[in-house]
């Protein structure tokens, strides 16, 4: 006979009952997809959502092929020749959490470029890994200044400068990032860029700027899926890397662990490889476009879209020499709450924007899928709907006059005309 079974047993081995009352997914989800215009996630191109749905086995020589592939055309998306380039396995804060616990050592002066909330959560990061932070704190809406940065390189020879080409949470745009990177150069200070809302939305040249990490998510300018980012590190960052003495507190986030992986075929941990099936067609579908095709679809819809608001009789946030074209920022007029605004775009419309992070505005993305001319009209569309439904006083007829007609000053432009043209007009 077996060993009699004991009363602390039974209690192990009975079950917690099962839920009830659950409720399908199609129960949830409304019946009509909403169209995400907001500061991401962006819509994704069907070759990438039926990448998404694909699992096969994270190591082997499938995976190891389509690594090589993910990594040869990042390098074309960055800007790069860096033999540095790792995915990994979470949202673009993650992404800028290794290169910062990587390139960061302990007690050293970290200068952090702070004029949003996300250029805020890299300083935050610094700390956390017993950096030195000193803050730059730009005024509100107004692009970091390469002489105020002079300044404090000169004063405080930071070792690392971190700093967030677009700052998504208030539509700033830092448009001297090059100048800036050179003057940390010439101090022989590392440079962080966050470059998510950015990357293959509007130009950033890795190796021609001198930048040390990029990171990016998969969210919002790439068009792939929340979840799987990228981070780019220079020689010299990785000399950094792989010269340290002390032991990196993190381990997924080690980028010498990192690099078994996504360099060496070697295993670090489960890879979401159905992530990176969805970023290799993202990554493919914008080298088909080319960098300068895409910028320019991207300045054409933001700017048209910017024309459109305007001329509705509604006012932009952000200054245009700050003004970031990947994330639009629309002052609420008086009255109107951001919650009611949100709600009834998504209810009647089926159109979803961002509110902010405090700021009396709310934002309205251009990122990948969201710049194409379909998507703009109908968000106009119901953004001045709404405004009207709540008393705001809008002329929705010369919105519209005005989205088109910006559209179509690109269409018939000279072809060679420059994909920055109009930037010193709307950022």
């Amino acid at each position: 006979m077996g060993r009699p079974v004991s009363r602390q047993d039974r209690i192990l081995l009975m079950p917690l009952p099962a839920p009830t009352h659950l409720v399908p997914l199609d129960e949830i989800l409304p019946d009509e997809p909403l169209l995400m215009m907001g500061a991401g996630p962006v819509p994704i191109p069907a070759r990438v959502a039926m990448a998404n749905s694909i699992v096969i086995n994270h190591l082997g020589d499938t995976m190891s092929q389509i690594i090589e592939q993910v990594k040869f055309m990042s390098r074309y998306v960055f800007q790069t020749r860096s033999g540095h380039i790792l995915g990994v396995a979470g949202p673009g804060s993650a992404a800028m959490e290794m290169a910062v616990v990587n390139i960061v050592e302990p007690r050293e002066t970290v200068l952090c470029v702070c004029n949003g909330f996300f250029s805020n959560r890299l300083a935050e990061m610094a700390e956390r890994v017993e950096g030195h932070v000193v803050r730059y704190p730009v005024r509100e809406g107004q692009a970091a200044s390469p002489e105020d940065i002079g300044q404090y390189l000169d004063r405080y020879r930071p070792g690392v400068l971190t700093i967030v080409q677009g700052e998504t949470s208030n539509t700033v745009f830092n448009r001297y990032l090059p100048e800036i990177c050179a003057l940390a150069r010439d101090h022989g200070c590392l440079v962080i860029v966050d470059a998510v809302c950015t990357l293959s939305t509007m130009a950033l040249d890795m190796d021609d700027w001198g930048i040390d990490a990029v990171i990016t998510g998969g969210q919002k300018g790439l068009s792939s899926i929340p979840g799987v980012s990228l981070v780019s590190f220079s020689d010299r960052a990785w000399h950094r890397i792989t010269h340290r003495i002390d032991a990196l507190q993190h381990w997924c986030l080690d980028a010498l662990l990192a690099d078994q992986f996504w360099n060496k075929k070697a295993y670090h941990y489960t890879a979401p490889v159905s992530g990176i099936l969805a970023l290799h067609e993202a990554l493919r579908l914008i080298c088909k476009e080319t960098l300068p095709g895409r910028f320019r679809r991207h300045l054409r819809c933001s700017s048209a879209l910017q024309a459109g608001i305007e001329a509705m009789g509604l006012s932009l946030f952000t200054s245009p020499e700050a003004r970031l074209n990947s994330v639009v920022g629309i002052n609420l007029p008086t009255g109107v709450e951001s919650k009611t605004l949100l709600r009834l775009m998504s209810d009647a419309h089926r159109v979803e924007i961002s509110g902010s992070f405090g700021l009396p505005i709310v934002r309205i993305g251009q990122m990948g899928e969201q710049s194409r001319a379909h998507n703009i009209f109908r968000t106009l569309h119901a953004l001045g709907a709404s405004m009207f439904a709540l008393g705001v006083k809008v002329d929705i007829p010369a919105g519209v006059s005005a989205l088109e007609s910006t559209l179509d000053e690109y269409i018939f432009a000279p072809s060679n005309r420059p994909v920055t043209e109009k930037a010193s007009h709307v950022g």
